[in-house]
């Protein structure tokens, strides 16, 4: 099946504790079925001290589940669902549901 959300959308996320912010996807996992956003899903990790690093408490983003966040309508800036069109010259492009806007192309 066709990826619906990919590295370097624009997304929103639907709930959690996070419910309506936005952020840019910064790597998507198709086997977990995650992606990871910029700035959302913000949770502490303890890191041991290394050559490279101080360690200490480290905060950094977490894995969100696709079914949580939704792309951005690039017209009107909510939540939109994904479908796909393909054009007269053979390209297959993402399509925002909610206004029919072009999402990639």
């Amino acid at each position: 099946m066709a990826a619906k959300i990919k590295k370097g959308d624009k997304v929103v996320v639907l709930t959690g504790k996070d419910k309506g912010k936005k952020g840019d996807v910064v790597a998507v996992f198709p086997k977990e079925s995650k992606a990871l956003v910029q700035g959302v899903n913000m949770v502490k990790r303890h890191e041991k001290p290394s050559q490279t690093t101080t360690g200490g408490i480290v905060t950094r983003e977490a894995k969100v589940h696709l079914s949580n966040i939704a792309i951005e309508d690039p017209k009107t800036g909510k939540p939109t669902r994904v479908g796909f069109k393909t054009l007269d010259d053979g390209r297959k492009v993402r399509v925002a549901k909610a206004s029919g806007e072009m999402i990639d192309g």
